[in-house]
């Protein structure tokens, strides 16, 4: 333990009332999703079923951590985590709440104005509204500061605003959201990269000159999109936070969106279906294989929620959550190799057995776990500049 200190982490607090909430999300669980097979719970945080998250709003388990002027319920972000794990323990489909309650909402908390927490964050605490991050770009990679989407200043327009042209591509769910939070270039030409850096706000439903096109992955299943702005013009109100300020901004948001339990969850329900398959007498070498994996979502449950804690604590701890993502979608990756290696079976989405199909989805689906949320080359550089190694 003396050593995850010494990477910046405090000890995750004790937490018995945790306790009481995870068996009120049980009970809710087997309310709403009876029986629900592992076929239809690998999606998880892909899954979109809006009337769920309304659901889950009318419960109070969406912007807990809020003030309740802005529809919150002024819980910890302990207790968040309690529902978070739960919700994707069992596959939940959450995709309809994720962003906005996990990064977004706390965002627009942070920075915006009283007139955007008021309009936006109780329709997100009540499952009404979904939002997708205008972030990555065509070309880019993951070199988040070479934005070229550029927001140049609207001429005789009344109030003022900005005029934004460009691209944003692998954006989630934007086809099914009703806000975008675009991180767009303001500054001028020959400023530095991590300057001249805006965020918006911006209302996919009823703003013009916004195209989402889809982008299906792999195993066919539409989730990214390909959003492409052309003269869009934005009130100067629609600004998130300070003119200049996105950098910023952006990287403190990163840390909601790397240290959470979904993380090291993603494949959850191939370990499960792996240890059904395996049976109560498994093999030697299958005992140390899963003693290993069960070893290390341990580990990085007690990481992720010193990071929670650290949340809570008002604190950014970027390179704790950029930890928490590296080790954590590693783990992810190699269950599908392990569970390959331990059964004799032949990945099938068209099978009849929920462990053949839960594999296929996995091994489909295991190249982007690396990628989403910040590549692994370029969290091991925060790490390292964060530890003094480079």
């Amino acid at each position: 333990m003396a050593r995850i200190e010494s990477l910046g982490f405090a000890p995750p607090p004790p937490f018995p009332p945790g306790e009481v909430l995870r068996g009120e999300v049980r009970a809710f669980l087997a309310e709403h999703l009876p029986q629900r097979a592992g076929t239809r719970g690998v999606g998880s945080w892909g899954g979109h079923d809006r009337e769920f998250s309304r659901k889950m709003g009318a419960r109070g388990w969406i912007g807990m951590t809020w003030p309740r002027r802005y529809g919150g319920h002024e819980r910890s972000a302990l207790e968040r985590y309690v529902v978070l794990e739960e919700m994707l323990a069992a596959g939940a489909p959450v995709t309809g709440h994720w962003v906005a309650d996990r990064q977004s909402g706390p965002l627009i908390l942070r920075v915006g104005t009283e007139e955007q927490k008021q309009a936006i964050l109780p329709r997100i605490a009540a499952g009404e509204c979904a939002f997708c991050i205008g972030m990555s770009e065509p070309d880019s990679g993951s070199d988040l500061a070479s934005v070229r989407t550029r927001a140049a200043a609207a001429k005789g327009k009344g109030g003022g605003g900005f005029l934004i042209n460009g691209t944003k591509l692998w954006t989630s769910n934007a086809h099914c959201s009703e806000y975008m939070i675009l991180l767009a270039r303001t500054g001028e030409a020959g400023e530095q990269r991590h300057g001249g850096l805006t965020q918006f706000l911006v209302d996919l439903k009823a703003t013009q000159g916004i195209s989402i096109r889809p982008v299906h992955n792999l195993s066919g299943d539409h989730h990214f999109n390909e959003v492409v702005f052309e003269d869009v013009f934005l009130p100067a109100a629609n600004v998130l936070g300070e003119v200049g300020g996105g950098w910023r901004q952006v990287t403190s948001e990163l840390a909601f969106e790397r240290s959470g339990p979904e993380r090291f969850l993603s494949s959850f329900t191939l370990l499960v279906e792996l240890t059904r398959v395996l049976g109560a007498d498994p093999s030697e070498r299958s005992r140390i294989a899963l003693g290993r994996v069960v070893a290390h979502i341990t580990t990085l449950r007690r990481l992720s929620r010193s990071v929670a804690g650290m949340l809570q604590a008002g604190a950014n701890p970027a390179q704790q959550a950029a930890l928490v993502k590296d080790l954590g979608t590693t783990l992810e990756q190699e269950i599908p190799e392990i569970a390959r290696q331990l059964i004799d079976a032949e990945p099938d989405r068209a099978s009849t057995q929920d462990f053949v199909t839960v594999l296929a989805h996995t091994m489909m689906n295991a190249p982007s776990f690396s990628i989403r949320g910040g590549t692994r080359e370029i969290l091991r550089g925060m790490i390292a500049r964060g530890l003094g190694l480079r």
